[in-house]
């Protein structure tokens, strides 16, 4: 599944070099798809293209269009970003970007989902959120959250791209966990050593064994993780079985029998 059918749409953006770095940042995450509302400086100008680093391409596809229904009339997703939050319009359905970025990741093989940005001084009106199916509010200190525009766009292009390899790149999934016959093994491999060098020792010797194997179980151990605590249970035991000289007197003074 690719990342083509994501679109991103500025509303009334108003300086060209917005457009332009969010370009570069669409072709830094994979995106080649923008629409721009009712623009207010030409977005293929000099000032655009210098800052869309080799997302050109992208800069001389892009639709320009009259209103937020034109550019989101074939989504089945809106996902708008605003600064401000609460009120009877904008406390419905805020989320962070991490949490919504892998509900659209699924939603993209339904058909296209939109991202859209307000403009820079105002951010979307209340008319534009209530279209939108989520409201993203990105975290920021609260003396100053609103953000440029072209950040705030990386920011969730950023998570979009994340959940995305997440869901579909295999080297970025994790490991399995080992099968429990081999945790076994290690469990009792790292007992011996630990009774070995009397961590293990005494009436408390079981319950602080049960303790260790939670600790290790919650983490869910990959066939990795196995073999190193096998190669951990080993060295212990290799250590313990090591000759031990006698503690040398503090400060060389002969010891005397009473």
């Amino acid at each position: 599944m690719s990342l083509q059918n994501c679109r991103v749409v500025l509303v009334r953006p108003q300086f060209a070099a917005n457009i332009g770095a969010t370009v570069r940042v669409m072709r830094n995450f994979g995106l080649a798809n923008l629409v721009l509302i009712a623009p207010q400086e030409d977005p293929v100008g000099a000032e655009a293209r210098k800052l869309s680093t080799h997302g050109e391409e992208i800069l001389h596809k892009v639709r320009v269009v009259s209103g937020l229904d034109d550019a989101v009339a074939d989504c089945v997703c809106v996902i708008g970003t605003s600064a401000r939050v609460g009120g009877p319009v904008r406390r419905q359905s805020v989320v962070l970007p991490s949490e919504i970025m892998s509900r659209a990741v699924e939603i993209l093989a339904e058909g296209p989902v939109a991202l859209v940005f307000g403009p820079e001084a105002s951010g979307l009106t209340d008319a534009e959120v209530t279209r939108c199916h989520y409201l993203v509010n990105v975290p920021a200190d609260a003396t100053y959250p609103a953000l440029n525009l072209a950040q705030a766009v990386a920011i969730c292009l950023y998570e979009l791209r994340c959940a995305w390899l997440k869901r579909n790149d295999p080297t970025t999934q994790p490991a399995p966990i080992a099968p429990f016959a081999d945790q076994e093994r290690m469990f009792a491999h790292l007992r011996e050593a630990l009774e070995e060098i009397h961590f293990l020792y005494g009436p408390s010797a079981d319950a602080l064994m049960h303790a260790l194997r939670h600790l290790i179980g919650r983490a869910q151990p990959t066939r990795m993780e196995v073999d190193l605590l096998h190669g951990l249970a080993r060295q212990l035991r290799w250590f313990a079985e090591q000759p031990r000289e006698p503690p040398a007197d503090i400060g060389g003074t002969p010891r005397h029998a009473c």
